[in-house]
């Protein structure tokens, strides 16, 4: 049995709680921290097995090496904000502790998504001789994985990937975001991006779409956008063409936001107001819905998968991978939505592989990097379900 250390105590941290507490043959101890002790206190009461709970401000470096000291943990597992990673890395290297996230770095004064700056990282974790799993969530992570299990079984090649994440779910409210309003909002907002043969395309914003018919969901409109998982799939998928991302969004959603850009509200500067300078897209993340409490009353279902093109045995093969996961369901089983549920359990299964040593060398890591077998069983034990089939759909 193992001790672990949970950084973030939102949607994400939540589900990673319950999920660690239900494998206690592997997650021994749990620990529980964030800079707001009452909503890990909170979680803690919900599950049925004791959790510790401390404080901590995980921007600050030194605080979280000091409780990495005080914990102990085999494994720290941090799903708070993005800003946070690489102090958080900073301190696992100082303690020689093992890391693990699911989204990567982004500067909190630029909208900038890509991995260098925790990649910087892998010649220090491997002479530490600890390890760093990077983006082990759904999107990425899961859909990282599924292009590695394709390639192992299914394609001698992989030469096109199509990663479509659709959330056909309503949550009642007349605007909300599913995740941490000011990461979400930042992501969608930024330029679209995708890979092509050999170079990086940039688009304007929501300018490329399609329809798409999404298994148990139906006929949604996507949009193409840039996520992070391109950018180490490019790397990581030898033979690759052309990788693009896609996510769908109502056209009230579509509304708002631009309502909301149009007077101002998205941006990440400071404006002065009454003199005091204050970031508009944290005001507004204020007054927002909290993401972790749109759960109760969410129905309907997402469905994230990849439309993946190649060859096999010099013929040419098309084949779709996805997971359909319930948000009336997740709420049931955890007392959350089905967008931190599918982030959540990817984020305990890698912890899983690590603590037992079946994903584990030193160094920094994206999950497509190791074996997906041993992953991608845990999927439907854990609850995340994946179908796939041989296709003749193109996008």
């Amino acid at each position: 049995m193992s001790r672990v250390l949970i950084i973030g105590a939102g949607g994400v941290g939540s589900v990673v709680a319950h999920k660690c507490a239900q494998v206690p043959q592997v997650f021994g101890e749990i620990v529980l921290a964030s800079r707001n002790r009452e909503k890990c206190n909170a979680i803690a009461a919900q599950l049925g097995r004791p959790v510790r709970t401390e404080l901590v401000d995980a921007d600050d470096a030194r605080q979280v090496a000091d409780l990495i000291r005080k914990v102990q943990p085999d494994l720290v597992l941090h799903v708070a904000l993005p800003y946070q990673d690489l102090a958080i890395m900073d301190a696992c290297l100082e303690t020689g502790v093992d890391y693990l996230d699911t989204a990567n770095y982004e500067p909190p004064d630029v909208a900038k998504f890509e991995y260098s700056w925790q990649w910087a990282f892998r010649e220090r974790f491997a002479q530490r001789g600890n390890m760093a799993l990077l983006g082990c969530g759904f999107d990425p992570g899961v859909t990282n994985i599924f292009c590695a299990y394709a390639r192992k079984h299914h394609f001698d090649e992989i030469h096109e990937v199509d990663i479509m994440d659709c959330n056909a779910g309503s949550h009642g409210k007349a605007f909300a975001t599913n995740f941490n309003p000011e990461i979400n909002i930042r992501e969608v907002t930024q330029r679209g991006r995708y890979w092509e043969k050999g170079q990086w395309i940039d688009t304007e914003p929501f300018a490329m779409h399609k329809t798409f018919d999404f298994p148990e969901v139906g006929p949604r409109e996507m949009y193409l956008m840039y996520h992070e998982e391109l950018e180490s799939l490019v790397q990581n998928l030898p033979g690759l063409r052309r990788i693009r991302f896609w996510m769908t969004f109502s056209q009230e959603y579509l509304t708002h936001l631009r309502v909301l850009q149009n007077v101002g509200l998205t941006r990440i500067d400071p404006v002065l107001f009454e003199g005091h300078p204050i970031v508009p897209l944290r005001f507004l993340k204020a007054v927002l819905p909290e993401p972790s409490s749109l759960g109760e009353h969410y129905t309907g279902k997402t469905n994230i998968g990849c439309l993946i093109r190649g060859v096999k045995d010099g013929r040419a093969r098309s084949y779709y991978i996805f997971n359909v996961c319930d948000h009336a369901a997740c709420y049931r089983e955890v007392r959350a939505q089905a967008v931190s549920y599918t982030t959540g359990v990817p984020a305990m299964i890698g912890a899983q592989l690590m603590l037992t040593r079946q994903w584990h060398r030193p160094g920094v890591f994206n999950v497509e990097e190791f074996d997906p077998d041993p992953f991608m069983a845990a999927l439907p034990r854990h609850g995340l379900p994946w179908v796939e089939t041989f296709t003749d759909a193109l996008l």
